[in-house]
């Protein structure tokens, strides 16, 4: 059976820690953030940690 490509979208988006989890920053960064109060703003800075099954997929298709 032939290797899985990996998606070229995912290596741009996601990123892979030293202990194997994935992680991606928090959609709603890019403008307008007058609408968020301090403590969502804070919150946005921290990125997303995948673990457990949909790590598993995300690291299958980056490859």
């Amino acid at each position: 059976m032939p290797k899985m490509k990996s998606k070229g979208s995912l290596k741009g988006r996601f990123k892979l820690t030293k202990s194997g989890k994935v992680r991606c920053s928090r959609p709603a960064r890019g403008h307008m953030h007058a609408i968020h109060n301090g403590k969502e703003r804070r919150s946005l800075r921290k990125d997303i940690i995948f673990t457990g099954t949909w790590a598993r997929l995300l690291r299958k298709m980056m490859g």
